[in-house]
């Protein structure tokens, strides 16, 4: 089990290096499962053989569980096929990507399909994710790629062009013309990624367009819109945001459902244009809207065959007015905001946005977890625990405008892979965060105290079972902390809170740093020591005068066992040599009298911590008590090395007994010491070769 840690543990390290270097930006996305286009296509090219993805096979488990599962209906008589084998001459991208390509199939991904209409408005969005050199023709292998921004990163996806036919029909998404197959494909790799299918069912567009852009987006309830919604409209597209509306079902037989004037409850449409015209002489604000569905339009004013168009002037109506059946259809802003529920706007960070745009976002992204027994605090309701929590400084310094003292900013908080787990039964957690105005000392994790004596400057609005929970604020310039976290403690999930600012503002994580106030070791000479203890130490010791790891081991076990309000399992011989290799100065592997002696007093201020810290006299301490007592023992540490601590000496319930208790503070102290003593030059840096890290660890 320890090397299977530790070789996970330097995976981890090295990726983030890796990611301190560049890896994971779009211009250098990370391969998913390993897999490289270039490579594999070449191979495919030599060999003249078509790819066949065995990561993503043309099987049952690849369309999905339930509903899409082996036994269900809507798979019955599916087949796989390429799309040469569909049609005589399939086209990846025909005249350009335009949102007609991106008709709904048996799939309930009207959200995904609603954000890939949204990527085709804009050219340099859609090949960040589809990119670019890619055709049936030009050296064509059965092999296609896509990229998607998943949780910070972006990732590279390859697939191969089996797609799922039944009766004759793409099962899930198509072209109207249906020779073009460009968003097939997309979808198709968007579900390798979530794991199957059916894991793309039910959601919100803002989870596609996120995923298509790195953006963070923003909800509108549109039965209580701020006043200036159209020009926030307006703003948001000509700043090449992405925007998706839906209508809120009341039940689920409302579930697309369609109403008198064929808009689709619980369907998720893309915003794709405004326009103020001239009506009668009064200026009208006007909606475009597209349903992914490729048909069933809205009926009513400014419909494609209302009345409304004869009344606006020709090079108007000429530009705007389009009467094919293509889903796509124009409606006043009055009638958009009282037949739709939601807005949400996608916001692109500076890198997705062309290098002439004016307005861009300051950003900063963090990546979190919330751990059981070390950082799933839960949420204010919690006091003991929610100090635990991750927290994060921001430092707004620049007002929006000269002469106010406010300035805005949107917090995301987004939890990781939670749609990939549905097969195994999981769902989302119910996620949230908490702002707080911050004086205090920089850098620090805050304690509980803080917390007891100050109330939130601002909050998410909800806490909820979202993918992401997002917020837009306004407050006075200085500093904030922000603290994520999930509804009830113990919850765990991976997390990442980004931080968009219109103005540039400075944030930080906060974490303690970690160092150690080790007690200055003091070696009694043999004849200060009392005669008792010597006459103890020479029963045990036997005729070398020394103690070996099994004696120690008799030792303590024998000691510990008559404490009967200490719960233990007993001290291990992994345990004991810990021990010696601490205080061994001479190197013997054994103890003599005056190294035992200071090990003796070691153990007994480590039994008057464990006591002092176990408030419910259980015997044992729970991992948040464990935390306040290596802060009294002298040790500083961080989430991260608490984490650690967390999984590797506490037990199935998170507690720890009094063994593993002197073994964690014992190894803390062996690593700082070793640490401490080969850092000569104090600079916080240490070189080894492989031959002494070797020895080193070994050792240890």
């Amino acid at each position: 089990m320890e090397h299977i840690y530790a070789t996970g543990m330097a995976a981890k390290l090295r990726s983030q290096w890796d990611r301190n270097e560049g890896l994971g930006q779009n211009h250098k996305a990370i391969k998913f499962l390993g897999q490289d286009y270039e490579m594999l296509r070449a191979q495919c090219l030599q060999r003249r053989t078509l790819f066949e993805d065995s990561y993503f096979p043309d099987s049952a488990s690849s369309l999905g569980f339930n509903e899409l599962g082996p036994r269900s209906s809507k798979t019955y008589g599916v087949r796989w096929m390429r799309p040469p084998e569909i049609t005589s001459c399939p086209q990846f991208i025909m005249d350009g990507a335009t949102r007609t390509d991106i008709c709904q199939g048996a799939l309930g991904d009207c959200w995904l399909l609603a954000a890939i209409a949204s990527l085709t408005l804009n050219d340099n969005l859609l090949h960040r994710v589809v990119p670019h050199g890619q055709s049936f023709s030009d050296g064509y292998a059965g092999i296609f790629h896509f990229q998607f921004w998943q949780f910070g990163e972006w990732v590279d996806v390859v697939i191969d062009d089996r797609l799922p036919v039944k009766d004759g029909k793409l099962l899930f998404v198509h072209s109207a013309e249906g020779g073009e197959f460009w968003s097939a494909l997309v979808e198709k790799a968007y579900a390798k990624l979530n794991g199957c299918y059916e894991a793309l069912s039910g959601g919100s567009t803002s989870e596609g367009f996120e995923d298509f852009t790195g953006g963070v987006t923003e909800m509108y309830e549109l039965n209580k819109p701020p006043a200036d919604l159209f020009n926030i409209i307006r703003r948001a597209v000509e700043r090449g945001s992405l925007l998706g509306c839906s209508i809120d079902i009341t039940s689920t037989r409302d579930m697309e459902a369609v109403t008198f004037k064929k808009l689709v409850k619980g369907h998720a449409y893309s915003v794709t244009g405004v326009e103020e015209v001239v009506y009668r002489g009064t200026p009208t604000k006007l909606v475009r809207i597209r349903n992914p569905w490729g048909e069933v339009e809205w009926t009513g004013a400014w419909s494609d065959n209302a009345r409304e168009w004869d009344s606006v002037d020709s090079s108007s109506r000429s530009k705007l007015h389009n009467r094919s059946e293509d889903g796509e259809f124009w409606m006043s802003f009055q009638d958009f905001l009282r037949e739709f529920s939601r807005l949400e706007i996608c916001n692109l960070t500076a890198d997705a946005l062309e290098a002439n745009q004016v307005k861009k976002w300051s950003t900063s992204l963090y990546q979190g977890e919330w751990r059981r027994g070390s950082t799933a605090g839960g949420c204010r309701n919690y006091p003991a625990t929610f100090w635990l929590n991750p927290q994060f400084k921001i430092n707004l310094k620049h007002p929006d405008t000269v002469g106010q003292d406010n300035c805005s900013f949107l917090v995301a908080l987004m939890q990781k892979d939670r749609r990939k787990q549905r097969k195994e039964g999981k769902d989302m957690e119910t996620i949230g965060f908490a702002i707080y105005e911050y004086v205090g000392q920089s850098g620090v994790h805050l304690k509980r105290d803080f917390f007891l004596t100050h109330g939130s400057s601002a909050r998410s609005e909800l806490f909820i079972n979202l993918r992401e929970v997002s917020s837009r604020f306004r407050l006075p310039s200085g500093e904030y902390i922000i603290v994520p976290s999930t509804f009830e403690p113990q919850k765990e999930a991976d997390f990442v809170l980004r931080v968009f600012s219109e103005k540039p503002a400075d944030s930080e994580e906060m974490d303690d740093e970690i160092k150690a106030d080790l007690p200055k070791v003091n070696y009694l000479d043999e004849s200060q020591i009392d005669a008792g203890f010597k006459s103890l130490f020479r029963q045990l010791a036997g005729a070398d005068m020394e103690i070996s790891v099994t004696e120690l081991q008799t030792i303590l076990n024998r000691i510990i066992s008559k404490h009967k309000d200490l719960k233990t399992d007993g001290f291990t011989q992994e345990a004991c040599r810990s021990m010696i290799n601490l205080m061994d100065t001479d190197g013997s592997g054994k103890l003599g009298l005056t190294e035992f002696h200071v090990l003796w007093e070691k153990i007994k201020h480590y039994l008057e911590v464990f006591r002092k810290f176990d408030v419910d006299k259980s015997g044992t301490m729970n991992s948040f008590e464990l935390r306040m007592a290596l802060e009294s023992a002298g040790f500083k540490l961080n989430n991260h090395i608490f984490q650690l601590i967390i999984l590797r000496y506490t037990e199935q319930d998170l507690s720890v007994d009094f063994d593993n208790f002197v073994t964690c503070l014992v190894r803390l102290e062996t690593m700082f010491k070793t640490f401490y003593t080969l850092d000569t030059d104090s600079d916080g840096l240490i070189s080894l070769n492989f031959n002494q890290w070797l020895s080193l660890t070994m050792f240890a």
